[in-house]
């Protein structure tokens, strides 16, 4: 196999180290979803202050927290314990009332939860095993209810495409990664294996799990927000592939490194950075009778 194609997400095998140490980093450094997020899925399901919603592979909350006002109550499962403190944390400084959190690997589901009107997942399906969880959820769904599959523009180190000028330098994307190549090597680290590639074919999986094609929506972006030096060095290790543990004990030099290198890039320690567009993917659950 060509050394640049190895390590696909066939080759990895999820194990609980995947966001060690990213928690503390991971609201602070991830870049925000579009800001109609919640009234774009609100509308598109009706949503009306009731029922369920369960998110799975929460992380810190972020949706959860999102979305919490449109139910009665939110769940949110995730296998990280740490992730969960932090969105027990956030829930307190954002007085959400309605929702709670479970220590729960998404591939254990249905874990005796319940239905839901909603099931989300925020740029955590890719981690699973994608035809398990989709049957789980299937079964946990209200015929009504929809599964929503939430995507970012921006995917890793990656550049977002269009940048949307601001008043401060760009941030330096590629040169972050040159310095994780640096450290970690070519390979992209996940937990204590790698993986260089994500899956796709969702739609597909979801389908064979009971559900309608899905329906696309495009939040847009669409403006520049404004990054300062913390927030990107958060932004870094909130990342599986650059997570803390990872550099052992170069995890100070890494920081100091990237710290420098950011410095140089803009001095003020000021970047602007474009809101990406966001996607819900929306999956209704297929009647009994409708063919596939």
């Amino acid at each position: 196999m060509d050394e640049r194609t190895r390590f696909g997400w066939e080759d990895w095998a999820w194990d609980p180290t995947l966001f060690q140490g990213c928690a503390p980093y991971y609201r602070r450094g991830r870049i925000p979803y579009a800001d109609g997020i919640a009234d774009v899925v609100a509308g598109a399901l009706g949503l009306d202050g009731h029922g369920r919603l369960l998110d799975v592979g929460c992380g810190p909350g972020v949706i959860a927290l999102r979305l919490a006002h449109l139910f009665d109550a939110v769940s949110g499962v995730d296998p990280d314990a740490d992730m969960l403190d932090e969105a027990r944390r956030a829930a307190t400084e954002t007085g959400t009332a309605n929702a709670s959190w479970a220590q729960v690997r998404a591939e254990d589901l249905p874990s005796g939860l319940g239905a839901f009107r909603v099931i989300t997942f925020a740029q955590s399906f890719h981690w699973m095993d994608r035809p398990k969880v989709a049957a789980a959820v299937r079964s946990m769904i209200e015929p009504d209810g929809a599964v929503v599959q939430i995507d970012p523009g921006i995917d890793g180190f990656a550049p977002p495409a269009g940048t949307v000028a601001g008043p401060y330098p760009e941030v330096p994307f590629r040169a972050i990664d040159g310095l994780r190549i640096r450290y970690l090597g070519p390979d992209r680290r996940a937990g204590r294996g790698f993986r260089n590639s994500s899956p796709s074919g969702e739609d597909e999986i979801f389908q064979a799990a009971g559900f309608l094609p899905e329906v696309r929506l495009v939040v847009p972006g669409a403006r520049a927000l404004d990054r300062t030096t913390d927030d990107l060095v958060a932004w870094v290790f909130s990342a599986s592939s650059t997570a803390p543990h990872l550099f052992g004990n170069r995890l100070g030099e890494f920081e100091a490194d990237l710290r420098a290198l950011l410095c140089d890039a803009s001095p003020s320690g000021q970047f602007s950075v474009q809101l990406s567009d966001t996607t819900a993917r929306i999956r209704r659950p297929r009647p009994e009778g409708v063919p596939r």
